[in-house]
């Protein structure tokens, strides 16, 4: 895989993460009302998102071939904690935008950006220390 085609992959299987959890985020906010909307709406989409994304990301990115549950355990908890830092730039981005705006358009805008920021840091965190065999990076040809 050349480097152009593994970052268009990446962009892609990241803008299938950051739509699915609007997504759910938005449903949030069509279900539930009240002061603590957006913290649901935040934590349910940042679930969403993050399962998709693993396993889109171990296997089309990374090419990590392990398996079983011990492997899969051990791997989606250090991808989990690698995107602490980076969902906290896109939680932080969303809310400042929702609190400065108080705009749906323009918390979404927010989601996005961070997002983006978030998920240019993981990629090299996962690279570097979840999926760190040396074979199990795509290599570009």
């Amino acid at each position: 895989m050349t480097n152009i085609e593994l970052v268009a992959r990446y962009a892609i299987f990241a803008v299938i993460a950051i739509v699915s959890n609007l997504a759910t985020q938005r449903a949030v906010f069509s279900i539930i009302e009240g002061p603590y909307v957006i913290v649901a709406a935040l934590i349910l989409g940042t679930a969403v998102g993050l399962v998709i994304k693993y396993v889109l990301d171990k296997k089309w990115i990374f090419g990590d071939p392990s398996s079983g549950v011990a492997a899969h355990s051990r791997k989606f908890g250090l991808y989990t904690l690698m995107g602490v830092a980076t969902t906290l730039i896109f939680w932080g981005t969303e809310t400042a935008f929702w609190l400065i705006w108080q705009n749906e358009a323009m918390r979404e805008l927010g989601a996005v950006l961070g997002l983006g920021v978030g998920y240019i840091t993981k990629y090299q965190l996962d690279k570097r220390f979840v999926f760190e065999s040396p074979d199990a990076a795509p290599k570009p040809t």
